[in-house]
C-alpha cells in the first residue's frame, strides 16, 4: 500500500465504530447521548476535589486533565477534529459553569443522573440496532464516538477531518 492509498487510522475507526451504527434510531440516540456521556465525564472529573499542588496553575482541575489527555488523543488521530474537541469542551465547561451558578443540586449528582439515563438509551438504540456497543470490543471507542459524530458535523460543513 504506497502512502497516497494507506487509510489514515483516524477513518478506519470512524468506519469501525459506523459499522455497529447504521440504524436510524440508534444514530439518533447517539446524537443525543454521546455529547451528554461526555459533558457527565467532563463535570465528574470538575467535581472531583484537587490536591493542594494544583493551586499553583490557576483553574487547574481534574476535568482540565482528561480534556487535555483526551485532546492529546484526538490531535494524533485528526488536528482538525482536536479543534472541533475544543470547541466542544467549553461548550461544556460553560454548561458546568451554567449549572454550578442556577442549579440547586451538585453537578456530580446531575451529571450522573444524566450519564446513567443516557447510558441506559445507548443499550437500548444498540438494542434496536441489533449490534454491540463498539467500546465492548476496544476501549478507545470511547472517545471515537464524539469524532464519529464530529466527522458527520465537517462534512456538512466542508471541513476536512
Amino acid at each position: 500500500m504506497t502512502a497516497t492509498t494507506q487509510t489514515r487510522l483516524i477513518d478506519r475507526m470512524l468506519a469501525e465504530y459506523g459499522e455497529s451504527h447504521q440504524d436510524e434510531t440508534n444514530k439518533a440516540v447517539h446524537w443525543v447521548c454521546v455529547p451528554l456521556i461526555a459533558w457527565t465525564v467532563i463535570a465528574a472529573l470538575w467535581s472531583l476535589p484537587v490536591p493542594a499542588a494544583f493551586s499553583a496553575v490557576p483553574g487547574l482541575n481534574w476535568a482540565v486533565i482528561g480534556v487535555a489527555a483526551t485532546l492529546v488523543y484526538y490531535i494524533r488521530m485528526s488536528p482538525s477534529l482536536a479543534a472541533g474537541f475544543v470547541v466542544f469542551a467549553g461548550v461544556c465547561v460553560a454548561a458546568i459553569l451554567l449549572h454550578q451558578a442556577v442549579a440547586p443540586w451538585p453537578l456530580w449528582a446531575f451529571a450522573a443522573v444524566v450519564f446513567v439515563l443516557a447510558w441506559v438509551a445507548q443499550f437500548w438504540g444498540h438494542k434496536i440496532e441489533g449490534k454491540k456497543p463498539s467500546f465492548l470490543k476496544d476501549l478507545q471507542f470511547l472517545l471515537i464516538g464524539p469524532a464519529w459524530l464530529m466527522s458527520f458535523i465537517y462534512r456538512r460543513l466542508g471541513l476536512r477531518y
